[in-house]
């Protein structure tokens, strides 16, 4: 049975969806992404675990932040998330893409709460450089939002180009999600706002988890990379499992939004690690 309701964490009240029982699984997903996104994964594994899932900041149903997204924000959102749903003992994590940041850093910050970590199609930067005048930039895309909100911009196209989106990035396949999700969630000014900060914020999470990396180690526990994509995104995906000590492997055939491709090989990379 779903189970879905508005939790606040921080200054936000972000939306939270659980679903099946047994032990706990976190999913989440890459950037600009919902909780929809994670459906046919989350079909597979509900029979055999506590499915929970969150849209971030101004994602999906969530209320906007004040804000912007940093990596340490995020982990705390997680942690804030497992507290709300009464998540006890360790948990397993599922980061795909962006998201890939956030759990492993949650991993290296709360060792005790982690029982294993999948890295679905990471984000991966070898050695970032901090952004120059990061606090201008950050004020042009804000400013960039606005402008395009006021023109009516998400309304009138944000429903399309995120189904544009999730079509280039799959293997052969259509937006599996239904219209009037989509719609909701795709529509809003807030939405926008939220997939520029992230886009935005992206390099300044690649250099602190690069300094997390430094003075956290990751625990001992099942750590995966599962990799899909070009050559070349394979390279850089099994370089990052070599980094981490991990497993890996390859969903084939799929794009990069390996959830809505290959659900049942992601499932079974979940179950494979408890």
């Amino acid at each position: 049975m779903t189970r879905a309701r508005f939790v606040r964490v921080g200054d936000v009240p972000l939306h939270v969806v659980v679903d099946g029982s047994g032990p706990p699984c976190v999913l989440s997903p890459g950037l600009g992404m919902c909780w929809f996104d994670w459906d046919p994964v989350v079909r597979l594994l509900a029979p055999h675990r506590t499915v929970i899932r969150f849209d971030r900041p101004g994602l999906g149903l969530s209320g906007p932040a004040r804000g912007w997204p940093t990596l340490l924000d995020e982990v705390g959102r997680i942690a804030g998330v497992l507290a709300a749903t009464g998540a006890d003992g360790p948990v397993t994590l599922v980061g795909h893409s962006l998201a890939g940041f956030h759990c492993e850093a949650f991993a290296r910050l709360h060792p005790g709460r982690t029982a294993a970590l999948l890295l679905l199609d990471s984000s991966v930067e070898d050695a970032p450089r901090p952004r120059r005048a990061r606090s201008a930039r950050n004020a042009v895309t804000r400013a960039g939002g606005t402008l395009l909100c006021a023109a009516g911009v998400p309304r009138a196209l944000g429903p399309r180009l995120r189904r544009a989106a999730v079509r280039a990035e799959r293997h052969g396949g259509a937006d599996p999600a239904p219209y009037d999700l989509v719609r909701r969630a795709y529509s809003t000014s807030r939405s926008l706002h939220a997939i520029l900060a992230e886009n935005a914020g992206y390099r300044d999470q690649a250099v602190d988890l690069a300094t997390l990396r430094w003075y956290f180690p990751l625990p001992r526990v099942p750590v995966t990379v599962l990799a899909a994509g070009s050559e070349r995104r394979l390279r850089h995906q099994r370089a990052l499992a070599n980094r981490l000590g991990a497993t890996f492997s390859v969903a084939d055939p799929a794009g990069r939004m390996v959830m809505l491709d290959r659900p049942r090989e992601v499932a079974d990379a979940v179950l494979a690690t408890t």
